[in-house]
């Protein structure tokens, strides 16, 4: 698009109720729908056929292509394609959402989080320093920081399924195919091998060790 195509898309958009902080610091391509009331924030890019729903907040330094984002979502600093965004959901700072990844309404995705397709359940939450890629997520989970899905061995790409209100503890590890009951509990630092049956409590890590006056000796 031309430079003139890019102001008449904005001009477009603020006659339809659309707020912009500093239009000229918006490019929205002329394929793009923006509901009213919804804050365009500078470093803003739309493209392809993405719509955007009413009272949503895009940006600072954002880029959406082919995503469709419902009423009253924020996303901030990120990038997402060919993705699907319910209502109310947050994501970002620095998030990056792959293609095939639908987040349901009220789900979180935080800082340095990347998503692959993948579904996420409603109210499901991430907030930073996670990847999950070709996995389906209930409803109500809570994933904690450094959790992976290791869904490539080099050859086949596989599967995890998580179901509804499990607590994933702090650099969790899934190596797919592999599933999770609903309710499970996971511990920080479990590498989950073998599937996971619902409610139950699940530790798979190295006990501790600890040597008395070890480091003295060693100086």
């Amino acid at each position: 698009m031309q430079q003139t195509d890019f102001d008449a898309k904005r001009q477009q958009l603020l006659a339809a109720g659309v707020f912009m902080m500093d239009p000229s610091a918006v490019y929205v391509e002329d394929t793009v729908q923006v509901g009213a009331g919804t804050l365009l924030l500078p470093g803003t890019i739309l493209r392809g056929d993405t719509v955007i729903g009413a009272n949503c907040e895009i940006g600072p330094n954002t880029m959406l292509t082919n995503c469709t984002v419902g009423d009253h979502a924020k996303i901030n600093s990120s990038q997402c394609e060919d993705s699907s965004i319910a209502s109310r959901c947050e994501v970002g700072p620095f998030a990056h959402l792959r293609p095939h990844s639908v987040l349901e309404e009220g789900s979180k995705i935080g800082a340095f989080v990347q998503l692959k397709n993948c579904n996420l359940g409603q109210g499901t939450k991430m907030a930073h320093l996670t990847y999950v890629g070709d996995s389906d997520v209930g409803p109500g989970c809570n994933f904690g920081c450094g959790t992976v899905t290791c869904n490539y061995d080099g050859k086949v790409k596989s599967r995890t399924t998580i179901g509804a209100n499990v607590f994933i503890g702090c650099q969790t590890k899934f190596i797919p195919p592999v599933s999770v009951g609903d309710g499970a509990y996971i511990a920080a630092g479990t590498t989950i091998t073998d599937d996971v049956p619902e409610h139950s409590f699940v530790i798979g890590r190295s006990r501790q060790v600890v040597k008395q006056d070890w480091s003295d000796k060693r100086k």
